[in-house]
């Protein structure tokens, strides 16, 4: 197939290209625009069947990418503890020996550890996390502690795999706000609940812009209430006495 190609030069002339279009040169072209076929797909189409968002559709707060395991220095940076105070949220939640509680985006198990301690062997920490990498070194870290109250979780996008009805307490320490499907999460996380279970939320104060985090890692209270509670939560308590994070109390709201 031939095409002709008309052009003038800068004189004026009539300049005039025959370009062959061979059968090799259509296929490049037909295989470019699968590529871009697939390419859509992969952005585009993938995403919305799988139910991931990039804002929550109530409250309109964009939803912050997970901190992959090149971060888990700074989950055990030394600063953490006048930073976050990270014993005093936990004094200010409550933990009793033999508890069965969970940690949703344990990380290397920091505060998995510190959980596992005060609910004692007769207790059980479910330590779920959606990167291996992050679980190996939480086991690691556990049996250099030698704590055998804990039991890794490899999680999903959209359930964290916990067993139904089994659990008292369940812990999210700055990792809601990274959940890019929220409400299925929260629904999984509600029936993993006994139903005196509370879910509590730990998240740097977006009402603060003082606080150095970046927005996308913040959450307010309304939003916390607005999100969640549409889940079938009810906000109980928000407790103030840590440096920079609301700790949000939660429980089952009652079916009518």
């Amino acid at each position: 197939m031939n095409r002709e190609i008309a052009s003038t030069t800068g004189n004026g002339h009539d300049i005039r290209l025959n370009i062959m279009a061979t059968p090799q040169s259509i296929w490049y072209s037909v295989q470019r625009q699968i590529r871009v076929f697939i390419l859509i797909c992969l952005f585009v189409l993938i995403p919305r069947l799988y139910g991931f968002q990039s804002e929550h559709p109530l409250s309109g707060r964009k939803i912050a990418p997970v901190m992959g395991v090149g971060g888990a220095d700074w989950l055990d940076r030394g600063e953490r503890e006048s930073e976050e105070n990270p014993e005093g949220a936990l004094d200010a939640i409550g933990f009793k020996p033999g508890m069965v509680v969970a940690d949703i985006g344990a990380g290397t198990g920091y505060m998995t550890l510190k959980m596992a301690k005060r609910i004692g062997p007769s207790g059980k920490v479910y330590a779920e996390d959606v990167q291996p990498e992050m679980l190996r070194r939480l086991r690691q870290n556990a049996a250099e502690a030698k704590l055998a109250n804990i039991q890794t979780v490899l999680g999903g996008e959209a359930d964290p795999k916990l067993p139904p009805g089994a659990l008292d307490l369940i812990l999210l320490v700055d990792v809601y706000h990274e959940f890019s499907q929220p409400q299925r999460m929260l629904r999984k996380m509600r029936e993993s609940l006994k139903p005196d279970g509370r879910l509590v939320l730990l998240e740097y104060r977006k009402e603060d812009p003082s606080i150095p985090i970046r927005p996308e890692h913040k959450m307010s209270v309304a939003e916390v209430k607005l999100e969640v509670e549409a889940e079938g939560f009810h906000l109980d308590q928000v407790l103030e006495t840590l440096p920079r994070q609301h700790i949000l109390i939660l429980t089952k709201a009652k079916v009518n």
